[in-house]
């Protein structure tokens, strides 16, 4: 029996499809942040402690970890391939590492940390997603496995 060759359906790409799925990312990125940052203060408040007691480099390491978890638990739900969702991970905590240590090394206080974790991991995460256009601008992502 010969077997039938199967048809390879291109799927299309869109510049907009690509910004929105940006958009979406940011703002689950931005969700988690203002959640699990409220879940933290109440967990120390609960302890006896305050968040703004903790060190700096811890808070900002907190930070990137609660902007990091909710983000790649949406690209799980997305049903994204576990190494784009490493990879965005990556993108946003290696930014947040180094804010980090630069707190602890006293170059910046805890406020300057935020701020320079936020500029570069924004743009660190568009930077995979053009690294990988092809992938974030087509329809129903969602849908795909690799």
């Amino acid at each position: 029996m010969e077997s039938q060759p199967v048809a390879v359906v291109a799927e299309p790409r869109s510049s907009r499809r690509f910004w929105l799925h940006f958009l979406e990312m940011v703002v689950v990125m931005f969700a988690g942040m203002g959640i699990f940052s409220g879940l933290a203060a109440l967990g120390f408040a609960a302890a006896g402690s305050a968040l703004g007691d903790q060190p700096g480099w811890f808070r900002v390491l907190l930070m990137g970890v609660n902007m990091t978890v909710p983000m790649v638990l949406w690209m799980t739900l997305r049903r994204h391939p576990a190494m784009r969702n490493a990879e965005m991970a990556v993108a946003m905590m290696v930014p947040t590492a180094i804010a980090a240590a630069l707190v602890a090394a006293g170059v910046f206080g805890t406020m300057a940390g935020l701020g320079v974790q936020h500029a570069v991991m924004v743009p660190a995460m568009l930077g995979v997603m053009l690294w990988r256009y092809d992938e974030y601008a087509r329809p129903h992502h969602r849908h795909r496995h690799r």
